[in-house]
């Protein structure tokens, strides 16, 4: 029998698709199963840091349109959907996230930042009391509450209609936050949300609440480190276990793409030099001592390293340092 290629390529693709047909069929058949359009998330990302066991949560993510002007805010719009599209991103929609950290010391059980609390159900957030309790905590287990600052998405978690949200916590903020948000009158700003939030929602613990400035300890291992600009107080804290460092920065770095344009203006941030002044100073530190972070608005689970790159920085994500 003589075969040449042609002859051989019709009998393969006679087989191939007489084998390959009922596979067509059952998967059309499967597909109409509908598909899961929300966004997803486990919720809570876990890893220990020497003696410190570290939980990520994920209070919710919610789309934007944007980035610019929220990102980018002094530059034209063309340079950010530039940037967004050299990294694979959308440039006319962007997710943001909000990740509180919960951090058990063996001695007290932490909890940086409080989320959007009921009012961002709404909009897809509010996951923190539940998911804090997939994690295997519950909300009562809290002993402190560290706020970084007082924007409405990390202070409007801390009452839960008229009852404290973590009844067995006293909580920590920043002397100059504090200051500045009851001091003056936002009536008719931009502020006027944030302040409105503290008063529902903070104000209520007045007793509870502590004060504090730069290079405070709120808890063996755990300091606040001054990195104003977001707002007048805003804070990070810095978590030093047995010998290892982790920097909870809250806003300091607010999308993906920030460290690489330190300098540019993110919109709501109060004081846009100072901010960006902070931002370059911690993320020196961070590079020069190659420190990892935690970034409250970065993707979850929202911890990563930075490196000096060009005249900024790149952002390097976990994956498995942490868990070895």
């Amino acid at each position: 029998m003589r075969f040449n290629c042609r002859s051989m390529f019709r009998a393969g693709a006679a087989t191939a698709l007489a084998f390959s047909t009922p596979q067509i069929m059952t998967r059309a058949a499967l597909a109409a199963a509908p598909p899961k359009l929300e966004i997803i998330n486990t919720g809570f990302y876990r890893f220990m840091l020497g003696e410190f066991e570290i939980t990520v949560v994920l209070d919710g993510m919610r789309v934007f349109d944007g980035p610019h002007p929220t990102f980018g805010a002094d530059r034209d719009a063309g340079k950010v959907q530039s940037l967004m599209e050299a990294n694979f991103l959308p440039s006319d929609r962007m997710i943001g996230q909000f990740n509180p950290v919960l951090v058990n010391t063996g001695t007290d059980l932490i909890l940086f930042d409080t989320g959007n609390g009921p009012e961002g159900r709404e909009f897809g957030t509010r996951q923190l009391a539940s998911r804090i309790a997939a994690s295997g905590y519950a909300s009562s287990d809290v002993t402190i509450v560290a706020i970084s600052h007082l924007h409405a998405d990390r202070s409007n978690g801390p009452m839960d209609g008229d009852r404290p949200a973590f009844s067995q916590a006293r909580y920590v903020v920043g002397q100059a936050e504090w200051a500045f948000w009851t001091s003056t009158d936002f009536t008719g700003t931009p502020a006027a949300m944030h302040a409105a939030a503290i008063q529902r929602k903070v104000l209520p613990l007045r007793e509870k609440l502590a004060f504090i400035s730069a290079a405070a300890s709120i808890a063996p291992g755990v300091t606040s480190m001054v990195a104003a600009g977001p707002t007048p107080g805003h804070m990070a804290f810095l978590l030093e276990p047995a010998g290892r460092s982790l920097l909870l920065t809250g806003d300091t770095a607010t999308i993906l793409l920030l460290p690489g344009k330190p300098d540019w203006e993110v919109y709501f941030h109060m004081d846009k030099g100072a901010a960006a002044s902070s931002r370059r100073r911690i993320f020196d530190m961070l590079a020069a001592e190659k420190i990892p972070f935690i970034g409250y608005h970065m993707p979850h689970p929202s911890a990563g390293y930075v490196e000096t790159l060009d005249t900024g920085f790149r952002f390097v994500p976990v994956s498995y340092q942490f868990l070895i």
